[in-house]
């Protein structure tokens, strides 16, 4: 018998009624993050809603989550509509309810890719190779989702001694699923999220923080993301401006061949 990856049992959704894109969860402990799930988590659950509707056209290529209210621990419900769909491109949104109120919003673009000219004008980071970095083995109690990821910081981990010293707010880590699992959209999407608080590392100070939304750009498809398989993910993140109680954070995923996989900006709410 085949037992299913944590974060598939996360993703798990059942029909409520197909053809109106209606289904039902439950919360994850495995990726629990102290007073609610983990974003990245609730983030996936939204594309993957979409990704199980019959009427999919296409592959995604944003997703926009907009985190409302704290979910609470237990059964919710997602509704996914196509609200237009076209010859190549399609339209949707989705939201999050428990208790009939709702809880989370998202917008997803889906299209069928044409075989086109491409180029990248970023470039990945100069960076040891993930077996030259120490795995980080100590997270935050009650934080039970760091569990799910091998994460090797390069550059900006989290501060050893919270005295108000950060000078700069970039990370630079490897990534991959704990235990391994081959990387798809839903997995990306979860792992544009993984960063912990960029006013954390500006300030080194601990302060109460969230993000409010983010939009995570795929700049891949299926055959790349399953020619990657299991391996490590070049993850990169800072902000650019904090500014009365939000700032925002930019973020880059790579391979480690250097294919630029995603991209995303998000903003969060911080407390002083």
């Amino acid at each position: 018998m085949t037992t299913l990856h944590p974060f598939d049992q996360a993703l798990a959704l059942q029909h409520s009624d197909l053809r109106s894109g209606e289904f039902t969860g439950a919360t994850s402990p495995a990726y629990w993050n102290m007073v609610g799930p983990f974003g990245g988590a609730t983030a996936a659950l939204a594309l993957q809603a979409v990704l199980k509707h019959p009427d999919l056209l296409g592959e995604p290529v944003a997703l926009t989550v907009n985190f409302a209210a704290a979910i609470e621990a237990g059964a919710f419900e997602i509704q996914a509509l196509p609200v237009r769909t076209n010859r190549s491109t399609q339209h949707w949104t989705v939201s999050i309810c428990q208790n009939g109120q709702v809880n989370t919003t998202a917008t997803v673009f889906t299209a069928l890719r044409r075989d086109t000219w491409g180029e990248r004008d970023a470039a990945p980071p100069e960076v040891p190779r993930p077996s030259d970095v120490k795995l980080m083995r100590i997270g935050p109690e009650g934080v039970a989702w760091l569990d799910g990821y091998e994460m090797r910081p390069i550059v900006g981990s989290p501060p050893s001694v919270w005295d108000e010293s950060g000078t700069d707010s970039e990370s630079q880590l490897w990534l991959r699923e704990s235990p391994p699992r081959p990387l798809d959209f839903a997995s990306l999407a979860a792992m544009s999220d993984v960063f912990f608080p960029r006013v954390w590392l500006r300030r080194a100070r601990r302060v109460p923080a969230g993000t409010v939304s983010i939009t995570t750009y795929f700049h891949a498809d299926a055959g790349l993301l399953a020619a990657h398989g299991t391996g490590y993910l070049l993850a990169r993140a800072r902000a650019q401006r904090f500014f009365n109680g939000y700032f925002d954070q930019s973020a880059q995923l790579w391979t480690e061949s250097g294919n630029l996989l995603a991209t995303s900006n998000q903003i969060v709410y911080y407390k002083e």
